[in-house]
């Protein structure tokens, strides 16, 4: 049966203050690497603003910007590729360096939670729950990180494919055992050479949130770890 690989932790030049491939580039890689789709996972945060100059803008103006990585991986992927968006989102909070990867979310979502950056994780979880979005904490046991409560996660990534931070991905997956949560690879793509490192093979082709979610939920798939 032909599985179909997608990549779930992807970051572009065009909205990511720490990626360094404009997005129209990397779709190309990723289709000649064989990935069937890619989750645009650009980071969320008061700091992707503050570096662009952007933290004063009014909250459509943000999201404008937010959605530009994606933007650019669709009109480059010219139905070739399958692109879905997600994000890595932080908080301004006392949660520290934590980031949450999160599938399902819609542009509409994003424009009409102007607060979003000022939540916690307890109360955001409750928001995702009635949307019907799912929140996975990303590389939970890499320095700086706070293991997030297992009650206010999905899942969590259990492999982080970044070659410049240690995730202790080993942790992660005994972490995911004892708390029976869901499991995700994701390559963290930043850099041409995080290529292919991470991703997850599903049983069927998905072509939008609703449908990666569904398939998150199933825990039928297998996770591509190197």
């Amino acid at each position: 049966m032909k599985k179909y690989l997608y990549e779930m932790h992807y970051h572009t030049k065009d909205t990511s203050n720490c990626a360094n491939v404009k997005a129209e580039d990397s779709v190309e890689y990723y289709i000649n690497a064989g990935y069937d789709g890619i989750v645009v996972t650009d980071h969320l945060s008061s700091s992707t603003y503050m570096k662009y100059g952007r933290e004063l803008l009014p909250w459509k103006k943000k999201v404008d910007f937010f959605l530009r990585g994606y933007n650019a991986a669709k009109k480059a992927a010219k139905g070739r590729i399958n692109i879905i968006l997600g994000m890595e989102l932080r908080f301004r909070t006392s949660e520290g360096d934590n980031d949450y990867l999160v599938y399902g979310i819609t542009e509409d979502f994003l424009y009409n939670t102007p607060e979003l950056l000022n939540l916690n994780i307890k109360k955001f979880y409750e928001i995702c729950q009635k949307n019907g979005f799912l929140v996975f904490q990303a590389h939970p046991f890499r320095f700086n990180m706070k293991v997030t409560n297992p009650q206010f996660l999905d899942g969590i990534e259990v492999f982080n494919g970044n070659p410049r931070h240690n995730a202790n991905n080993d942790i992660a997956e005994m972490w995911a055992k004892k708390y029976d949560l869901t499991v995700t690879s994701g390559s963290d793509y930043h850099e041409l050479e995080d290529l292919g490192i991470g991703g997850i093979y599903f049983n069927k082709e998905i072509k939008n949130g609703n449908e990666l979610v569904a398939e998150l939920k199933t825990r039928q798939y297998e996770l591509k770890k190197g």
